[in-house]
């Protein structure tokens, strides 16, 4: 009785360890991208407006 105990508390061991979850590292397939396209966006309508109000000093009669 005392074996079959014993077994049955191994195999449960075993069971359980054999569930554990795996945990996996892995480069990615495709590259990593970076967009900018809001920092560029913001500098050229900064140079517009600086344009735009440089041209409208200089000629306030087109308005």
């Amino acid at each position: 009785m005392l074996k079959h105990t014993s077994l049955a508390i191994f195999l449960t061991a075993v069971l359980i360890g054999g569930c554990s979850p795996t945990v996996k590292v892995e480069t990615p397939t495709e590259p990593i991208t970076i967009n900018l396209n809001i920092k560029l966006d913001a500098d050229v309508r900064l140079k517009l407006e600086q344009t735009a109000t440089n041209d409208i000093q200089q000629n306030p009669e087109l308005f």
